[in-house]
């Protein structure tokens, strides 16, 4: 293979020499040269792409009011306003993929839903346990007879391939979508911002006496940002009998306002937000706190006085509505915190987040449930309605109104309810209901008044939507028109007049002229009166000539503006008690304010004079400060006011406001000069002034660019193409445009506020493009006046560095950072300085690349833009390279327009485009790579790779090709890094791939030319020229990566060069994940593309993707190892080096796939000597997804040619196939209660990645979406567990639905309902169902196809039967089951007798695997079992063979299954069993022969073995009576070797899942052992252990092994130590195991003696790759010993009694537990009466508190008594010499020994004088450790102390302490001090003092205990020197801090060597004198410890 020839070069940076990209066919030329050759339907279907793939429509806008926001009728707009509408209500011009649009899916799936096999736990009674007293199962007919082979074969292919799933990649789960770089999410669709929207409905508002109407306003508050966030909202809550007093000054009623319910939107919500209701009421005489006090006094519905006073008070009121009822007052305010609305607690964190949001299409509430927005952010959607009931509110100050007052108050408010105490209060009722505002709210009127969809005309009072007044800026563009003016009149200071204008208002007009009758309808009335006012009077504040005003005035400003509209403000003095024939009103004078300033909307705070004369003429047009007439205070500023406007018209930004007006003067006939701010612009000076102000866009401010942004840009790409003649001269400002649209780009990436998607795309340029961008319109001359000709230039390639780079880098600070502010002026300066520079080197036209260029239409949008982007330099080039994707966006939408509007769909691809345009684009492909190591590489790399998908679908394929070969070599000369290099191209590639004519691009139809006849019949005749020309090319070939394919299947050529290039490498997991995950998401895009859903089809398909299987083979070695890492599990031989490789299939996987390598029968080549390339590991995922192609593969590939393949394979590849396979089988288990696990990602991540997904662009993101809700469901909200195709029948076809990724979140949720579950369970069962028989196809093949004996010998028969015992070791579904059988049955009948000889291990495991699946409950899978267990039976049985071989093999997989899977359902086993031998006995042709009587004695044996299985199942858990079971059953199998090793092995494996590991390798040392022994009656070799005795050096207790005699049991016999263990290998592998186990037990000198024994074997063998893994090991163990030491812990020990007769056989049984490192009294105390409290009930269980000998005759005989005792090992002191180490004194021991204190009299403890204590040792049977974790005790002794011994005893342990802690390296302070205080402490009870006094104060009287007394002495004398060295010790070890406590221990030690002196002086003379020698011999002391005072007396006295 050519791939193979590089394959193995290893250097990080070193390419490979297959990487560069091959030359593409000319694919245009060859597609038509094809598609001749076809069939007419096949071509329509496979060829070209559509003729109307590509389509530009025009999409109405979305509007949610039922008619558009537009100015007002019959005015002549200016052209801004007209572009501004235009702009607004145009439709979106949409480019669509047809394809992408209406691909829909094939909803298909899996026949049969897997059963999961439970395991009942129900046991047999004894008398049960007779086989014949079972009812066997339904016989089938005819089972016993012979079939032939060939006739099996055919039935048993025709079954399996029925009813199969069509799409394997319907069921797996979607590919991780962190890789998924082809979704390009579509941008959401430009709209009206609308933030987090609250229904606020006032249901009442009443004072306890209603006397008067009162009037409501509401609006929300931020008061940490000091700033009103919505507008008011004005209601009417008033009964109408309060309403009628009004009657005369509310002449009509407008329904709009009447409204009691409002929608406030918050974009920013924060815990600081208030919402206040302002109360206001109907001017009456009197100050505020006066009108209140009836309200605080008096009360509705009292009798007397009080309601007399109440008629008063109304009468009153009436009067003065009638007479003041269009003047207000303020009257009270109530606040309600919205905290409670928000989520406070995350909010901090979720607003900084959403910060970053802005403008976008991630960012605000949305009205489609397809988009992302700050309601996910805040959840304000998540509260429910709530009602409020309010019974307090606040009297207002008639000298604390303003919003500054306000904010302290409820700063005062949110802090503590003093403002209570502070501001008097009214009593009354305030009712409000708070919810989430609905999407749609039937009947709701916007800001404007305009009624919203849905609108039913039937409702009695609208909703309204306030309009918000967002606290920081909103980029969102405006997408309405909108055109409102907000005045806030603030102050008035009229202190220093001395007239009588106290009770002030003013009243509000917005005039188009001065006379009265120009004062304009605009003014939007409050509630209960009309829509629209002429004027509007401010609240009065009684007697205040200094007031502050809280209106807001709400205007609809006019769409044209002239100098003569202004505002008016009259200010009145009203009087409030009536006057004969006085007004009302008193004129105290006027204000007023211009709109508009030089043509600009006047805005912001204002300090207005007053004017007292009458207004003069004309005095609109100036501005209040100069007209000649008298003012307040000489013309002082005394009122203040405050204009605001919300305009989608009225920019407000001086920059945008200059370049919009010169624009319009070009298009428009104006008059010269032009005024404009403070200048004027002459005819002369427009073409630099308008160059001016493009360059100058980008210093206009971010929200006002932002919210005028599809403008500017429509204009700047109008001035790109559109030449202008300005006073005779052309002028061109493309380049001026370009630059300008760069420099917009730019500075819209670098805002932190605005939000990118995942490519980094800009989102709000990402939807002008997508939504807004259109051609623009065709170019028209606009001459000028005297112009006489036109011509129309562009600029050419200039050298010169452009206006727009200097621009940049002039302005790179500010911009990148928007809190550095560049004033106005400056701006200005810069750029005419840069102008004056450069304006007589542009005004000369460059034409060396176009040249002239007439006034046609030649030169289109899409070339003028590519050649910008050519000519493009310096920081211009820079940024249009970094942010090229909107160029690219941009050209792409302008070339399908001008294809669509040209009509040149038809066209030849190669004539669509001209010759010079194909240039621009071959050098800005160059360009980019140029660009391709700068910080950007990535996001441009993509950028490219969407440009060049998108022109597949417009230009020349070929050319295309072309491109992408040519940045795919320069892209591997750029980059050094490798992986750098394969990520960046496998982006690229990936996201071309996913072009929806995927296929059809890579002429997969081609491939029939190289594959043979298709069995279809239709494909055959239509190939019938390639069949011939395929006879003589070699099948092997189509596996292969050559230069052809990669030629002739461009795309995927590359793509597989990646992969291959990714898997060689020794680079990181990441890149390899994301090339085989491309590959993945390719082949799911063809399972769930309704176009590849025919057969043939799919077999063309699956031919374009052969070579995989070439790459995936070549990597087998890299793949994870699923097989899992136990020790006795899944068929594998439990070789230790499968540890070694962390999951990776490396050579030492040979012993587990392939065979041992020492087995003498292993005649085939192993698996080790496969020469496979050595790589970087992949991960589990990468590997799952890798052998999920493969089997996509073989599945949908034609049978023919897989067994032609098979048949020309050399068998080395073959083997390499069924390892693949085996790996297969591994990885897709069937895990019933798990479902598949991925990486997990952050929830917002997640989030946005899903979101992306379901709204993609490309084929496989618009298929995805299709599955979203599916047709005819009848849950919108919720996806249906899984969709059912109606013509599948009973059978119901699931599969994986895309949008349902809870798969990856199985640790995340864990809340997941029964039916997810359910489904997760079933989609993954019939996966892994599809992918066994995929692979039960593949192996079938093989046998198929390689059916000679030769090649079966050679391991081929082994390697398959491995593959299918390892599917049959996981939970398979019953479909799978029966085929497996079947294929095993076909097996057994072809090659049995090969099969029983040389694969002796397979075969065992095997007749395991069939046993179990007996014991199953499902009677299908129990029928095919038994059906496969007769199989080898009978075969022996007529291949007249013996059959002891057979009956050992069962017997020993029985008791294997027994020991190891105590879950499976002996009833169902027996009845299988009872149903075979029904089968024997019944069979005619059988009963002439032997046959009926092996099989029953066969039964019997098995039986046997399940009535130990009863047994175990009632100790389940008891774990040391199971163990002691277990034993005995080994035991049992003394004179059966086979079966007790299979026993100890069931044992090993028991104490391993319990984490006792020592045991576990004692059962295999055991194991080995007896292996050993067989080996050397066998033969005698040298190297060889000799039986048991060599293994006394691991345990003493391995010599029970010792074999039964030659007479009795011979190993040569048939049947007996045949098993895959009685061989050197064997032997090997079971003391490697135990060498681990010990390992991870801790006892590493273990490890040392084990491997003594296997190295000789090693080394006989030459197995130096061994011993190098063995030596390692050892030298990993002494390690161990070196580090770990003393730190290890062995094990505790417990003497445990049983006492009573419910313990049956364990009755005054006494054992010793041996129980885990660290295990405490209480623990096993609990775990030991738990058990057994289950067992006889808890109070029939007692434990025995003391370790005092038991006196059965006291004990409750209806009880169970368990006496527990701590026990610790006990050594003599001989033993003691050779017992150095802290591993030796716990290990091999025996002996243990046990305290108990007494006294004479019986107590436990006593008086130092009377405490005795009895040392009890008990011997064991065996050592520990052992095979199990409890043994008899055998012998115990017993001895006791007297008192002053005991004392001995006691002071040499504190003495020996005392060492320990003063010798101790490192020091430890504490640890001496803790010490040395319990010693020489002063208040110690019982302490060394005490025993001195009670045992040295005088010499005792008895002689016997002179030695004793002498011998304490001694003891106190050591101990008070280690005290005084301890002391020492301590002074040099304190600090500073304890130098007095020191010195405390150090008088405690003096005082206590004091005491203790003359005791310790005192000798007693007798035991000096001299010594008489006796002749006898001395027993131990221990004993007899007053023999030699005894001998000298009495030689004395004689």
């Amino acid at each position: 293979k050519p791939l193979k020839n590089t394959i193995n070069q290893k250097l990080h940076n070193t390419k490979p020499s297959f990487y560069d990209a091959v030359d593409p066919v000319d694919f245009e030329a060859f597609l038509m040269t094809q598609l001749n050759n076809l069939d007419l339907d096949l071509a329509q279907e496979l060829g070209d792409f559509p003729e109307d793939d590509l389509d530009v429509v025009f999409t109405p806008k979305e509007c949610r009011t039922l008619q558009p926001s537009m100015p007002e009728d019959g005015v002549e707009l200016d052209s801004h306003v007209k572009d501004c509408v235009q702009t607004y209500i145009r439709e979106w011009l949409i480019v669509n993929r047809n394809l992408v649009l209406f691909l829909v899916f094939l909803q298909a799936g899996p026949q049969q839903v897997p059963a999961v096999e439970e395991a009942s736990r129900a046991t047999l009674a004894c008398s049960d346990l007779e086989l014949r007293s079972l009812q066997p199962d339904p016989r089938l007919e005819h089972l016993l007879r012979h079939v032939s082979a060939e006739e099996f074969e055919r039935l048993s292919e025709e079954a399996r391939r029925t009813n199969r799933h069509p799409e394997l990649l319907a069921l797996y789960p979607s590919v991780d979508e962190e890789d998924a770089v082809e979704i390009r999410p579509v941008p959401d669709r430009p709209k009206e911002h609308l933030g987090n929207r609250i229904l606020v409905k006032l249901q009442t508002l009443k004072f306890d006496i209603e006397i008067e109407p009162l009037f409501a306003c509401i609006a929300l508050y931020d008061i940490k940002e000091r700033k009103k966030i919505s507008e008011n909202f004005h209601c009417d809550l008033n009964s109408e009998s309060l309403r009628g007093f009004l009657r005369s000054h509310t002449p009509s009623i407008d329904l709009s306002t009447q409204a009691r319910s409002a929608v406030f939107s918050v974009t920013y919500p924060s815990p600081d937000i208030y919402l206040v209701i302002k109360i206001e009421k109907v001017l009456q005489q009197g100050e505020i706190g006066d009108c209140a006090e009836p309200y605080m006094v008096l009360k509705e519905g009292e009798a007397g006085k009080t309601k007399e006073k109440i008629e008063k008070l109304k009468a009153q009121a009436e009067s003065f509505c009638q007479r003041l009822g269009k003047y207000r007052m303020p009257f009270a305010w109530i606040p309600i915190s919205l905290t409670n609305f928000f989520n406070v607690s995350t909010l901090e964190r979720e607003i900084q987040e959403a910060e970053g949001l802005n403008g976008t299409c991630l960012t605000f509430l949305r009205q489609n449930d397809s988009s992302v927005g700050l309601e996910d952010s805040y959840p304000t959607s998540n509260f429910k309605p709530t009602s409020l009931s309010l019974g307090t509110f606040f009297k207002q100050e008639g000298d604390r109104l303003s919003d500054e007052d306000l904010y302290k108050f409820l700063a005062d408010f949110k802090r503590s309810s003093s403002l209570q105490r502070r501001i008097k209060t009214l009593p009354g009722t305030l009712k409000v209901e708070i919810s989430p505002a609905p999407e749609n709210i039937g009947y709701c009127l916007t800001p404007e008044l305009l009624p919203l969809k849905p609108f039913s005309e039937n409702r009695n009072r609208p909703h309204k939507e306030i309009l918000e007044f967002p606290i920081r800026e909103v980029y969102v563009p405006h997408t309405i028109y909108r055109n409102l003016l907000y005045v806030y009149p603030q102050r008035l200071n009229f202190a220093n007049r001395l007239s009588s204008g106290r009770n002030i208002t003013i009243k509000i007009q917005f005039m188009c002229g001065e006379d009265p009758s120009c004062a304009m309808p605009v003014i939007f009335g409050k509630s209960s009166g009309p829509e629209f006012v002429q004027e509007i009077y401010t609240a009065i504040t009684y007697h205040n000539k200094s007031p502050d005003f809280y209106e807001e005035v709400k205007i609809k400003l006019p769409a044209k503006l002239t100098e003569k509209h202004h505002l008016l403000f009259t200010f009145y003095h009203i009087s409030c008690q009536p006057k004969q024939g006085a007004s009302v009103e008193t004129l105290l004078g006027y204000s007023w304010l211009p709109i508009l300033l030089n043509d600009r909307l006047q805005t912001g705070h204002y300090s207005l004079p007053v004017a007292l004369d009458k207004l003069p003429l004309h005095y609109s047009i100036h501005s209040p400060e100069t007209p000649p007439i008298k003012w307040v205070e000489g013309h002082k500023g005394v009122f203040i006011v405050e204009v605001q406007a919300v305009s989608s018209v009225h920019t407000q930004d001086n920059h945008l406001e200059k370049f919009f007006t010169l624009c319009h003067s070009l298009e428009s006939q104006v008059t010269f000069p032009i005024r404009m701010m403070d200048q004027k612009i002459t005819e002369a000076s427009l073409e630099h002034e308008l160059k001016l102000s493009i360059i100058c866009l980008n210093s206009s401010r971010l929200e006002p660019l932002v919210l005028f942004l599809h403008l500017v840009l429509d204009k700047l790409f109008q001035l790109a193409v559109q030449p202008m003649v300005i006073a005779g001269q052309t002028a061109n400002f493309s380049q001026f445009a370009f630059e300008s649209v760069v420099a917009i780009v730019n500075s819209l990436h670098n805002s932190k506020e605005l939000s990118k998607d995942q490519h980094g795309r800009n989102c709000l340029l990402a939807s002008y493009v997508y939504y807004v961008f259109r051609l623009p319109d065709p170019q028209k001359e606009v001459v000028k006046p005297g112009i006489v000709e036109s011509r129309y230039y562009t600029f050419g390639r200039t050298s010169a560095v452009s206006v727009g780079s200097k621009l940049l880098q002039s302005r790179v600070i500010s911009c990148s950072n928007p809190d550095i502010t560049v004033t106005q002026a400056a701006a200005d300066e810069e750029v005419k300085s840069i102008m004056s520079s450069k304006v007589r080197e542009l005004s000369q036209v460059s034409e060396e690349w176009y040249g002239s260029k007439p006034n046609n239409l030649d030169f289109h949008f899409h070339e003028e833009l590519a050649l910008q982007m050519v000519v493009s330099t310096g920081m211009v080039r820079e940024s249009v390279f970094k942010y090229a994707w909107f160029f690219f966006e941009l050209l792409i939408k302008s070339m399908a327009q001008y294809v669509h509007n040209t009509e040149k769909q038809d066209n030849p691809r190669r004539s669509r485009f001209s010759d010079r345009f194909k240039d621009d684009i071959t050098t800005i492909v160059s360009v980019i790579t140029s660009e391709i190591e700068s910080e950007q590489a990535e996001k441009i790399n993509i950028s490219l790779a969407f440009f060049l998908y998108d022109l597949l679908s417009l230009m020349d394929r070929g050319f295309v090709f072309n491109l992408i070969k040519h940045y795919c070599n320069q892209l591997s000369n750029k980059l050094n890094s490798l992986s750098t290099l394969i990520s960046m191209r496998l982006e690229f590639l990936r996201i071309l791939c996913s072009h929806e004519h995927y296929l059809n691009l890579n002429l997969f139809f081609m491939t029939s030319a190289s594959a043979p006849a298709s069995p279809s019949p239709s494909l055959s005749s239509q190939n019938s020229s390639s069949c011939s020309s395929f006879q003589d090319h070699k099948i092997t070939g189509m596996f292969d990566l050559s230069a052809e394919y990669r030629q002739q299947h461009f795309l995927t050529g590359l793509l597989f060069t990646e992969l291959a290039a990714a898997l060689d490498a020794d680079i990181e997991g990441c890149v390899q994940r994301k090339a085989v995950s491309a590959i993945l998401s390719l082949l799911s895009s063809h399972d769930l593309d309704p176009r590849c859903s025919k057969k043939e089809v799919k077999i063309k398909i699956a031919a374009l993707y052969l070579p995989l299987v070439g790459i995936i083979l070549d990597s087998l070695p890299q793949l994870h190892d699923f097989t899992g890492k136990t020790f006795f599990g899944k068929g594998r031989t439990g070789n230790p080096e499968e540890e070694e490789s962390s999951g990776a299939i490396n050579q030492n996987v040979a012993l587990a796939i392939a065979g041992s390598q020492f087995s003498v029968r292993n005649s085939g080549i192993p698996l080790v000597s496969l020469p496979y390339r050595q790589s970087a590991t992949l991960g589990p995922d990468t590997t799952r997804n890798l052998l999920i192609c493969f089997l996509w593969i073989m599945k949908n590939a034609d049978q023919n040619l897989i067994q032609k393949w098979i048949a020309d394979l050399p068998s080395m590849q073959l083997n390499r196939i069924l390892d693949l396979l085996f790996i297969c089988v591994s990885c897709f288990e069937y895990k019933v209660s798990e479902t598949r696990h991925v990486v997990l990602k952050s929830r917002d991540v997640k989030a946005r990645l899903e979101e992306a997904l379901l709204r993609g662009e490309g084929a496989r993101g618009e298929m995805m979406k299709r599955c979203r809700i599916p047709a005819g469901t009848s849950y919108p909200c919720l996806p249906m567990p899984f969709e059912r195709n109606s013509g599948a029948g009973v059978n119901e076809n699931l599969r994986w639905r895309k949008e349902q990724t809870q798969w990856r979140q199985a640790n995340e949720r864990q809340d997941k309902t029964k039916a997810e579950l359910d489904q997760e369970a079933l989609i993954s069962g019939n996966l892994a169902t599809e992918a066994n028989l995929i692979i039960l196809d593949m192996q079938e093949n093989i046998i198929q196809v390689r059916n000679s004996r030769v090649e079966c010998r050679d391991n081929l028969l082994g390697g398959v039967l491995k593959v299918l015992v390892n599917s049959l070791g996981y939970d398979q579904s019953t479909t799978y089951l029966t085929h497996c059988f079947a294929t095993l049955r076909a097996l057994i009948a072809k090659f049995g007798d090969l099969l029983f000889e040389e694969e002796v291990e397979q075969c065992a495991d095997l007749c395991q695997r069939v046993l179990h699946h007996c014991s199953s409950s499902i009677d299908i899978t129990r029928t095919q079992a038994f059906r496969l267990f007769l199989k080898p039976v009978t075969f022996f049985h007529y291949n007249n063979d013996n059959f002891s071989r057979v009956k050992m093999q069962v017997t020993m997989s029985l008791a294997s299954l027994v020991g190891k899977s105590p879950e499976f359902n002996e009833e169902f086993l027996r009845r299988s069993l009872r149903t075979i031998l029904a089968y024997a006995e019944e069979d005619i042709d059988m009963q002439a022969t032997p046959f009926p009587i092996q099989v029953e004695e066969l039964l019997c044996n098995l039986n046997s073995i399940l009535s130990d299985t009863v047994k175990m199942r009632e100790f389940q858990e008891d774990p040391e009576m199971l163990m002691d079971l277990m034993y005995r059953i080994a035991k049992g199998y003394q004179t059966s070797p086979d079966l007790r090793l299979t026993w100890l092995q069931n044992m090993a494996e028991k104490h391993t899942k319990r984490k006792c590991y020592t045991e576990a390798a004692m059962c295999l040392v055991h194991a080995a052992a007896l292996v050993a022994e067989y080996l050397s009656m066998l033969e005698d070799r040298s190297y060889l252990p000799v039986g048991s005795v060599s293994f006394q050096n691991i345990s003493s207790n391995v010599l029970e092994e010792s074999a039964v005699s030659d007479d009795v049991l011979s190993p040569d016999e048939d049947g007996i130590c045949s098993g895959r263990y009685f061989s050197e290998s064997g032997l090997v592998g079971l003391l490697e195991q135990a060498a681990e186990l010990f390992s991870t037990g801790g006892l590493y000198e273990t490890v040392n003696e084990v491997y003594k024994i296997v190295i000789p074997i090693l080394e006989a063998h030459r197995d130096f790759r061994k011993l190098t893994l063995t030596h390692s090991k050892l030298q990993k163990a002494f390690d161990s010993i070196i580090n770990k030491g003393q730190k290890r812990m062995f094990g505790t020990y417990f003497r445990v009694g049983f006492y009573g007769s419910r313990f049956g056989d364990l009755d005054e049984q006494e054992f010793v537990y041996k129980e885990p490192a660290i295990t405490k009294l209480p623990e096993i105390s609990h775990r030991l009466e738990g058990f057994y409290g289950q067992c006889f009930g808890e109070d029939a269980v007692e434990v025995i508190k003391d370790s005092a000998p038991v006196d059965k005759s006291k004990l409750d005989p209806n009880k169970a008594y368990i006496q527990i005792t701590f026990v610790e090992p006990y050594f003599d002191e001989y033993e003691m010499k050779d017992r150095v180490t802290y591993f030796e004194k716990n290990f091999n021991i025996c002996r243990f020994m046990y305290t108990t204190p007494f006294t004479m009299d019986g107590r436990p403890r006593g008086d130092l004088s009377e405490q005795y204590k009895r040392n009890t040792i008990l011997t064991t049977m065996h050592a520990f450790p052992y095979i199990k974790t409890r043994i008899n005790v055998i012998q115990r002794e017993e001895f006791i102390l007297t008192p002053i011994e005991v004392a001995i005893e006691d002071m040499r342990k504190k003495t020996q302490e005392l060492t320990a802690a003063t010798n101790q390296e490192p020091p430890d302070a504490k640890m001496l001090q803790m010490v040395l205080q319990g010693s020489v402490g002063a208040t110690v009870n019982q302490g060394p003092l005490e025993v001195a006094q009670v045992f040295l104060a005088a010499i005792p009287e008895d002689p016997k205990l002179y030695r004793h007394h002498n011998k304490l002495r001694l003891c106190f004398k050591e101990f008070i020197m280690r005290c005084g060295e301890a002391v020492e010790k301590n002074r040099h070890l304190i600090t500073a801090d304890q130098r007095e406590y020191h010195q405390e221990l150090k008088r405690n030690y003096m005082k206590l060597k004091e005491n203790l002196r003359p005791m310790i002086e005192r000798k007693i003379p007798e035991l000096y004198k001299p010594v008489v020698k006796v002749h006898s011999i001395r027993e131990s002391f221990r004993n007899h410890s007053f023999r030699k005072y005894d001998a000298q007396t009495s030689s004395q006295s004689t």
